[in-house]
């Protein structure tokens, strides 16, 4: 039988991987997930389910949620994409990855109907999962959608809640050109009879998922009209995510609470995540306040979640994230205006099918570069980067890799400066072997 790596290099070289090709792997269909899961038994229809969806924050979104529910004593699963180092990051219960040995069992178990309905990379970790839960006998699953929602490989659950985080300018070539049609590709995921959570209420796509919401009758909650942020009286930090308070209506809800996860854009995923609560308890599960705050607080060590404003070194300070579109990269940018220091830093690399344009306007222009590309087939070439950020306004120099360009930040940066690291998320994957 093979071993783990001979199984993981057939995955990556003879299926398609949206995340390392792009176009070329993505599936504007849900005929390979639906036969495949046939193969599988339906392994989906054995276990509760939260299906999530957004353009940014639906990876916190998700940790946030297992976290909670793990918290309150549920087992739990837990599928999200993609990894940033080990594969197994995909698919996890109660944190623990999925054993290699189980991926390989799968793989070799049903390769011939691999050979036979050629699923993508995605298709294929997506059946891996729920046959995983099914085996493990779990009490509920998030499942963090991949791309859009209404042909992603994941819409083939029945949720108990569906989660929509907002919506950004990304994949555009495949989700439409305007935040309304992409805002109809997500609201695929809302269910007959089926409670939606919208995080962010916006003006260009509100209208798209209240109509959804009413065709189907599927009751629908806008998070950030129930609840609000505070800062609790006892914080000193100046750091919202160090203590707050969580509002309904104006009055306390959750006292106190703190976040590992420190980008000011958190605030955002928690009051989705509040609110996806909330709906929970009212369908029958009984997950209580202190286990909320609990669950947010030990999101990290619950769930192993990576590269979310993730600080990876002090002296100099460096911080990576992996937002990677206009609004992702807007958020960081307020982020680091924010924050005090001598000179910034920036390592960036970006992949080849981005609005590269848009995310370079968005960057400050009084910022050090270091260009480089990560180990991908999508990567853009540095030196294209470096061209068209210098035509942004944008100076820096070349570098062949993430580890060659992070070092020379280190190296260059005094320890009154920031280094950031990001742009895409496979350069944010790379750095952090590099810590």
């Amino acid at each position: 039988m093979p071993g783990y790596h001979q199984t993981i290099q057939y995955l990556y070289s003879q299926l398609p991987m949206f995340h390392r090709i792009g176009a070329p792997a993505y599936k504007s269909d849900l005929t390979n997930t639906i036969a495949l899961c046939k193969v599988l038994g339906n392994p989906c229809e054995t276990f509760a389910s939260v299906h999530v969806a957004g353009t940014n924050g639906k990876g916190s979104v998700s940790h946030f949620l297992a976290s909670i529910l793990q918290e309150a004593g549920l087992k739990v699963g837990l599928y999200t994409s993609p990894h940033l180092i080990d594969f197994r990051e995909r698919i996890r219960i109660n944190g623990i990855m999925i054993p290699r040995e189980k991926v390989i069992e799968f793989v070799q178990s049903y390769r011939e109907a691999f050979e036979r309905i050629k699923p993508s990379f995605f298709e294929m970790t997506v059946g891996m999962a729920f046959s995983y839960f099914r085996e493990e006998r779990i009490d509920v699953a998030v499942i963090e959608a991949g791309l859009g929602g209404r042909l992603d490989s994941t819409n083939v659950i029945m949720p108990v809640l569906s989660v929509i985080t907002n919506i950004g300018h990304d994949h555009q070539a495949f989700l439409g050109d305007t935040l309304g049609k992409i805002a109809l590709e997500k609201a695929g995921i809302i269910k007959p009879g089926i409670p939606v959570v919208i995080g962010e209420t916006q003006v260009e796509t509100i209208g798209v998922f209240t109509h959804r919401s009413w065709e189907l009758n599927a009751p629908i909650s806008l998070a950030d009209q129930h609840y609000s942020l505070q800062i609790s009286q006892d914080n000193k930090t100046g750091n919202l995510l160090d203590g707050f308070d969580v509002l309904r209506h104006g009055k306390t809800y959750l006292a106190s609470l703190e976040s590992p996860l420190k980008g000011d854009y958190q605030s955002r995923n928690i009051l989705t995540v509040v609110q996806g609560i909330e709906l929970m308890n009212r369908a029958g599960y009984q997950i209580p306040l202190d286990k909320v705050k609990t669950g947010i607080r030990r999101v990290i060590p619950n769930t192993g979640l990576m590269g979310r404003w993730q600080t990876i070194g002090t002296d100099p300070l460096t911080i990576v994230d992996v937002g990677h579109n206009r609004e992702g990269i807007g958020y960081v940018v307020r982020q680091l205006s924010a924050m005090d220091h001598k000179r910034l830093h920036i390592v960036l690399g970006m992949v080849a099918d981005k609005d590269r344009e848009a995310i370079l306007s968005l960057l400050p222009r009084d910022a050090v570069y270091y260009f480089c590309q990560a180990a991908i087939p999508r990567a853009l070439d540095p030196n294209q980067l470096a061209l068209e950020a210098h035509q942004a306004g944008l100076r820096g120099k070349v570098y062949s890799s993430v580890r060659k360009a992070l070092a020379s930040a280190r190296l260059i940066a005094r320890h009154d400066d920031i280094v950031f690291v990001g742009g895409s998320t496979f350069v944010v994957a790379e750095a952090l072997t590099l810590r």
